[in-house]
């Protein structure tokens, strides 16, 4: 039996109606091509992404800085708390295959470089312009860009 692949996105817990669009758009195409989202599990990019995975079906997982899993966003189907706080960048980062970023601050910076650090390839829409990010303009390239990962894990 094959293991799951996993995407992580990361990416801010506030953003505009444009990249709420697209953090759906993206969890959509995750689950369509039958990989599971894990994030941050909170609200804002963590949530449009998490809802676009789950209207296509999708399994989604999200690791939260707290205790408390009522602070998890609503369309999570597993809630893995750490009391942790950012501190818990670390396993958002480094519990994916992948990893899709987005447009936040620090925190969303801390888990880029974390990725890299463990070699994890990081694909960039609008994010944060380091060293090591693949940048995307469109989300057709992503399916494809997950299905020659997941070949990888097989």
């Amino acid at each position: 039996m094959n293991r799951k692949f996993i995407v992580t996105v990361i990416g801010g817990h506030k953003c505009d109606e444009k990249t709420r669009v697209l953090a759906e758009t993206i969890g959509k195409i995750i689950a369509e091509e039958g990989a599971v989202l894990s994030c941050g599990g909170l609200g804002g990019i963590m949530e449009a992404a998490c809802r676009g995975a789950r209207k296509a079906g999708g399994l989604t997982i999200g690791i939260i800085p707290g205790k408390d899993k009522k602070i998890a966003n609503g369309f999570l189907d597993i809630v893995i708390p750490t009391d942790m706080g950012y501190s818990r960048n670390t396993l958002v980062a480094g519990g994916g295959d992948m990893v899709v970023a987005l447009p936040g601050e620090f925190g969303t910076l801390s888990e880029i470089c974390f990725s890299l650090i463990n070699e994890l390839p990081v694909y960039g829409f609008g994010t944060w312009d380091i060293k090591g990010i693949n940048k995307l303009d469109n989300t057709d390239d992503l399916r494809g860009i997950i299905k020659r990962n997941m070949q990888k894990i097989k």
